[in-house]
């Protein structure tokens, strides 16, 4: 995608922004429940909830644009995530936030260390992921889930594993997910296989991303509704405790 194609994708989705004036609310007392997903991508963990306000962040104009196309009645920012959680995480009930996983994943270690190591350097893992769980664990109020890969070393933070996925999250997961079975394999029509997995169309998206990177890296719908579930009917029934205490 050229520079100008990016500017042009913004467009539309600052555009629409400009008219759905919810960003930096305060937080209202019966509102609804508001939710941040960032990193957002194409919403493939975002894909089944329901009854819920969502403000979804996601740096890649193209993405942005295709996400706002699948949920019209989100609010879609173009921007950093990282520092929109730090100037915006008091303003939501529960926060969904998948930073970058490459310089942790298994795979890329293995090629790094083994025949494509002149294609794939070492490097440092980011820590951006560990920065937003340590923010998130000691200043947030509400639920939240931070996910990614499994790393190739020992996670500096504990987190509990589900399938191909870590969270870290400040409520009890349910053990099963309701993770639907893929296999992700190698091919011409890996691609399409996944599309048809998470119910996304990836033939319009003309940005730098390879197809099949950002289709991989999508969580199964199945288990985002699980955890969105399971974080919200803790909230519900925590708000339902507080509302008969002061009734009393």
């Amino acid at each position: 995608m050229t520079k100008q194609e990016a500017i042009e994708a913004m467009k539309v989705v600052n555009q629409v922004n400009s008219e759905n004036p919810k960003l930096a609310v305060p937080r209202i007392t019966g509102s609804p429940f508001r939710v941040l997903n960032l990193y957002a991508c194409l919403g493939g963990n975002r894909y089944k909830w329901t009854d819920c306000e969502v403000t979804a962040v996601e740096l890649d104009p193209e993405l942005a644009r295709m996400y706002k196309e699948r949920f019209p009645n989100d609010t879609v920012i173009v921007a950093d995530a990282h520092q929109y959680l730090l100037d915006h995480y008091k303003e939501f009930d529960f926060i969904w936030t998948s930073p970058p996983c490459p310089s942790h994943s298994q795979i890329r270690f293995t090629q790094a260390k083994g025949r494509n190591d002149d294609v794939y350097k070492a490097e440092y893992p980011d820590m951006t992921l560990y920065q937003e769980i340590i923010l998130l664990d000691n200043y947030f109020e509400g639920k939240y889930v931070v996910e990614n890969v499994i790393p190739y070393y020992e996670p500096l933070i504990p987190a509990k594993k589900r399938g191909r996925h870590l969270y870290w999250t400040n409520f009890n997961l349910p053990s099963e997910l309701s993770n639907r079975k893929v296999k992700i394999g190698v091919g011409a029509d890996e691609v399409a296989k996944l599309c048809r997995f998470h119910e996304i169309d990836l033939s319009s998206y003309k940005g730098e991303q390879r197809k099949d990177k950002i289709a991989r890296n999508l969580v199964d719908y199945e288990a985002g509704l699980t955890i969105f579930n399971t974080a919200r009917n803790i909230i519900t029934q925590s708000n339902i405790k507080q509302q008969s205490l002061f009734n009393l």
